[in-house]
């Protein structure tokens, strides 16, 4: 099958506005010839000038000539104005749908696919690439239909006054043109796409680098604690420098073939005026001079051209990089969830399809029960978790909610079944009121206050300006992480889902804001099923059951008290944990 070429996909996204950008083109073109009808106008001028020299007082239409030359060139403006109008409000459509298209497809994506993708890529490839298209569509192609009538009508007035002045002139343009093509062939297109490949990996480390700044202004660190990011910055330096260098003689050659037009001509006019020099010939000369000028600008604009193609081709690569995930699976026939039981069977998971980060996990939490998962870093605790919403599906196994494969569960079914609270919960830059209302959109203002409430928020609203209804991130109005993570229980609770996970909640609250969270999970936890993650024990404790998690296995599981007696992993986490507790620092006397 013949690919689709890229403007063909383009105007068909654009859908009915395609003849917007039809319209342009043709408006463009039609500019270009009428910005060339001065040029002609202009040799009238210099005809009668030269006739009427020295008695210029006889020339008596070169006053009328130049007007006309002046209306031409208005009206050649005017026209590519309604052009730029055109392909504008189609190029606004085509992007809008673009961006439409590809946040939808995000959105059927599993929830985990945005974390192992990069925030900052995704972000980019939303934003900046079908802007690409935008810039491309806008002004790209009505310039490339000008770009391409000039030449049509400029190669008749260069051959229409004098053929030998004319062939002169295109003998600069041709080895500009084969120089332009060798720079902008293959492998300037691989180039193009190595540079769109640095710029995300700069944005990517770039938004890591800023989420990490409080760390970095603690502990008094520069930009060089981010090995990542500085490492992104110096390939970025790298690659750019070597490519100016290898473009630097191209480039210089092309600029001075595009350019050196007039050096043929007054080549060909010394030769071709051995014998004296004729009015008619000098007049054509002149003529010649004035014109050529078009050549280079017009040469530079098709190379520019040549590079936002590719531009647009990267762009759209990348788009489809997004597009071409697969969303996951949703069954023709949803089954609905019996309770709020949890159950994984047989589970094993890897995030790149080949190396297991979860391995024949089989566990059971029974409806109304907590559990918790606890281990060394980087044993799959979180993972294990991820999959209980669908973030992902696993390789083998089943998850199983209320006796139900969450794989055929729907996905607003799912939703409304589990609610995730976040390691570090992010809020949209939107009310306190709106943030909660998140949970649950259709729900009156009295049930979003008195989850806020049950949430332990009272003391955030007294100090807001507007109380809940206070834009967080506006004016100056921010809010530390034990706080922002006591809203999202809030929104939580308004949700009301019956089973909650709750990953490492109190990571980044201080000791005032924890006992304020763990009240407000106590609440949020009456009646529900609740999976805890947790690096400080203690907050597990209680816990009707615990998996040690290690290793992609569940090495232990039960309760505290017989964890503890077993003497195993758990028992060495637990002395670990009550040591780094108890540890304080020792003033000199």
């Amino acid at each position: 099958m013949k690919k689709q070429s890229n403007l063909s996909r383009l105007l068909q996204i654009a859908g009915g506005h395609r003849y917007l950008i039809y319209a342009s083109w043709a408006l463009s073109a039609v500019s270009a010839f009428i910005a060339l009808a001065p040029f002609y106008y202009i040799w009238r001028v210099i005809q009668e000038a030269l006739q009427a020299a020295p008695d210029f007082g006889r020339a008596q239409n070169m006053t009328r000539n130049g007007w006309i030359a002046v209306l031409f060139a208005v009206a050649a403006v005017l026209v590519y104005i309604a052009a730029l109008m055109c392909s504008h409000k189609g190029a606004f459509r085509i992007a809008a749908n673009l961006r439409l298209q590809t946040l939808e497809h995000i959105v059927r994506l599993p929830l985990g696919f945005a974390e192992s993708f990069g925030s900052g890529r995704l972000r980019k490839i939303v934003n900046e690439s079908s802007a690409a298209t935008e810039t491309y569509l806008a002004h790209q192609l009505p310039d490339r239909a000008n770009a391409i009538a000039t030449p049509c009508g400029l190669l008749i007035l260069l051959l229409a006054f004098d053929w030998r002045l004319g062939l002169l002139s295109l003998i600069p343009v041709a080895l500009g043109f084969l120089i332009m093509t060798a720079m902008t062939g293959r492998r300037m297109q691989e180039k193009m796409k190595e540079y769109q490949n640095a710029l995300d990996d700069m944005s990517n480390q770039a938004v890591e680098y800023v989420r990490g700044i409080p760390v970095v202004k603690t502990f008094g660190q520069t930009v060089f604690s981010f090995k990542k990011f500085k490492d992104s910055i110096d390939r970025y330096k790298v690659w750019v420098t070597a490519y100016t260098r290898q473009l630097r003689a191209p480039m210089m050659f092309y600029t001075a073939a595009v350019n050196g037009v007039f050096a043929a001509l007054i080549a060909g006019g010394l030769i071709f005026t051995q014998n004296g020099v004729t009015p008619e010939f000098l007049l054509d000369l002149i003529f010649y001079i004035v014109i050529t000028p078009i050549i280079s600008v017009t040469l530079t604009r098709i190379m520019f051209q040549s590079e936002n193609a590719m531009i647009v081709d990267d762009a759209l690569q990348r788009i489809d990089s997004v597009l071409n995930l697969k969303p996951l699976r949703q069954a023709e026939r949803p089954e609905r969830p019996k309770d709020a039981s949890v159950r994984l069977q047989n589970v094993s998971f890897g995030y790149d399809g080949k190396t297991e980060v979860l391995k024949d996990i089989s566990l059971t939490v029974p409806q109304g029960a907590t559990v918790a998962f606890v281990g060394p870093s980087g044993g799959g605790k979180t993972t294990l978790a991820n999959l209980i919403p669908r973030f992902f599906d696993p390789q083998s196994g089943a998850v199983k909610i209320g006796d139900a494969d969450a794989r055929n569960i729907s996905k607003e079914e799912l939703m409304n079944t589990v609610s995730y609270v976040f390691q570090n919960s992010r809020l949209i830059k939107a009310s306190v009121l709106e943030n909660v209302r998140m949970g649950r959109p259709e729900a009156a203002r009295e049930e979003v206050l008195a989850a806020l409430r049950s949430a332990q928020c009272d003391d955030i609203l007294k100090k807001l300006p507007r109380g809940a209804d206070t834009v967080i991130g506006a004016k100056g109005v921010y809010l530390s992480g034990g706080e922002q993570q006591r809203i999202a229980i809030a929104r939580v609770m308004l949700k009301n889902a019956p089973i909650v996970i709750l990953d490492e909640a109190t990571a980044f609250a201080d000791p005032d804001n924890e006992a304020r969270v763990q009240a407000a999970f106590s609440k949020l936890s009456e009646g529900k099923t609740v999976i805890m993650i947790a690096h400080r024990l203690s907050t597990v404790a209680g816990a009707d059951k615990i998996y040690v998690v290690c290793g992609g296995r569940i090495a232990e599981s039960g309760s505290c008290r017989e964890l503890l007696q077993r003497g195993g992993i758990f028992s060495r986490l637990w002395r670990d944990y009550q040591t780094s507790v108890q540890w304080k620092v020792e003033k000199e006397v």
